[in-house]
């Protein structure tokens, strides 16, 4: 599987549309697509328009079985970028904040 970016800007009007989705996104692939796509984990940003938009990462066969996941949820999935490498300067603060909850 490869590592992909999927942007979805300003996909949801609030964080509970956001969870809502991420229950149907996390079970479809999980069940139905668990051989296709993994996600690993999204970054949720407040949108200039009010609105919740995600980067999300996630491993998948390629960029289609990430279209079809998106498709199957019912959000965004059009701006997928596959990732050529990571740097890492530090760890991610956002593991310390799970962490510690």
């Amino acid at each position: 599987m490869n590592l992909y970016v999927i942007r979805r800007p300003s996909a949801w009007a609030n964080l509970q549309e956001l969870e809502t989705a991420g229950a149907k996104s996390a079970r479809i692939g999980d069940f139905e697509m668990s051989d296709r796509v993994r996600w690993i984990r999204s970054y949720v940003v407040n949108e200039q328009d009010g609105r919740v938009g995600t980067f999300c990462i996630y491993e998948a066969r390629d960029e289609e079985s990430i279209r079809e996941h998106a498709k199957r949820v019912g959000m965004p999935g059009d701006e997928i970028y596959p990732v050529a490498t990571t740097v890492v300067m530090r760890a991610d603060p956002m593991d310390k904040k799970e962490k510690a909850a």
